[in-house]
């Protein structure tokens, strides 16, 4: 990438690592920490109530911070109303002299948002100056529940907003029906979006902003150290995520209540877990780990028969298969949104429909190991050439210095979508 210019990030998100749910915080800190690393100043402006809502006491798993990286977590003695308030007017009401006080307080090279929902945006977005960024994790630019889940059901394919809305228990937001979005839109260069589903997705929706395809990146993959094969004695299948209803592991446990080949691990936790955990009260091999640090998911990836993504909605990117499938792991997931992408990229795993077109690809894989170590091969060359960190910033910076050199020339950017 040739000689490093030191800029000046700074990230703005509701969720940060320890104070995080999913992937979006995870993959934030990932890219703070890779350009802290390189020599880049990087600010981090993050919601602590938002993450108090939904878990009061201090984060179970921590995470150490560059020197490069200052953080700006913002709390309230309110954070209910904080993020009511957000949710409601589409602005930083209680946060707006906090977030003023750093964005504001000098020009940055870049401002970086990602999952901004109950910071204060849309009207977020017109804070600071400098090049600004989106990254568009989810769909909450065109879907007021983020998921594009209908009445938390199934994938939505016809847009029934409203009725959906009161489904989930949520106030309608009045700010969705007027220009407020459009108007604080035109504040930001480019929107990134993680995979060609997601861009579609926005662009079928009506969003006018210039788009760039940008898939996420993943940790380089270990070396040396052991490669289990097993857990407790018994060879397993790994899921990684969110345990929520879309997330799909409940078709999971159904496979496994006839499946005793091999063992199922379940990482990860969510409101959806209490339940997935009573459907399996009665499945021994069915184990959960709870939340784990990051770091400790390469060697449970390597260990796997391969990886399980049971999501019944529609997924922005496959960050856990990608994940698997740099570590020589394959990948097993459901057909639908951007999942199938990584796969027809990597040609490292397998898509299915239905739970017996899934286990038919688990019991492949269990049984000839020769084709889990080619697609395994696949995969780790996948990771190198598609995910990696390197491939990833290099992009990243050079979509910034395309868009800055726009921006000083008075004319509109030129790019392509990256494959």
């Amino acid at each position: 990438m040739g000689a490093i210019v030191p800029l000046r990030f700074c990230m703005v998100t509701t969720f940060y690592p320890p104070y995080h749910f999913g992937g979006d915080g995870v993959y934030v800190y990932r890219l703070a920490e890779a350009l802290a690393e390189r020599g880049h100043k990087v600010d981090v402006l993050h919601s602590v109530d938002a993450y108090r809502l939904q878990h009061p006491s201090e984060p179970e798993v921590l995470f150490t911070h560059h020197p490069n990286v200052t953080l700006h977590p913002l709390a309230s003695k309110r954070p209910g109303l904080s993020a009511l308030l957000a949710h409601q007017i589409g602005q930083p009401v209680l946060y707006k002299k906090q977030m003023r006080e750093v964005l504001e307080s000098s020009p940055w090279d870049v401002i970086h948002y990602h999952n901004v929902s109950l910071m204060g945006a849309p009207g977020v977005l017109r804070l600071g100056s400098g090049l600004k960024l989106y990254t568009a994790h989810e769909y909450w630019l065109v879907c007021p529940t983020h998921v594009l889940f209908a009445f938390n059901r199934e994938a939505c394919t016809e847009r029934r907003c409203l009725a959906c809305t009161f489904h989930y228990k949520r106030p309608p937001q009045g700010w969705r029906y007027t220009r407020l979005l459009e108007q604080c839109l035109k504040h930001v260069d480019c929107l990134l979006l993680p995979s060609r589903f997601s861009l579609d997705q926005h662009r079928g929706a009506g969003i006018p902003s210039p788009m760039v395809q940008l898939p996420h990146f993943v940790p380089r993959p270990s070396t040396g150290g052991p490669e289990p094969t097993e857990i407790s004695g018994r060879p397993f299948f790994l899921y990684v995520g969110r345990l929520e209803k879309l997330k799909g592991v409940q078709d999971l446990l159904r496979l496994f209540e006839t499946y005793h080949e091999a063992d199922l691990v379940v990482v990860g936790g969510g409101s959806y877990a209490p339940i997935l955990r009573e459907q399996a009260r009665h499945l021994p091999h069915v184990r959960f780990l709870g939340t784990v640090h990051p770091s400790s998911l390469p060697l449970l990836y390597r260990g796997a028969i391969a990886a399980l993504v049971p999501s019944v909605c529609y997924e922005t990117f496959g960050l856990t298969a990608a994940e698997a499938m740099s570590q020589g792991t394959p990948a097993i997931v459901r057909r639908i949104g951007a999942l199938s992408e990584v796969i027809e990229q990597s040609e490292a795993g397998f898509t299915f429909d239905s739970v017996e077109e899934c286990r038919d690809a688990m019991e492949r894989l269990r049984t000839e190991p020769g084709l889990r170590a080619e697609l395994g091969r696949r995969g780790r060359l996948a990771g190198e050439r598609l995910w990696s960190v390197d491939v990833h910033l290099e992009r990243y910076l050079g979509l910034i210095e395309t868009l800055r050199e726009a921006r000083a020339r008075g004319v509109p950017a030129s790019f392509g979508a990256p494959e």
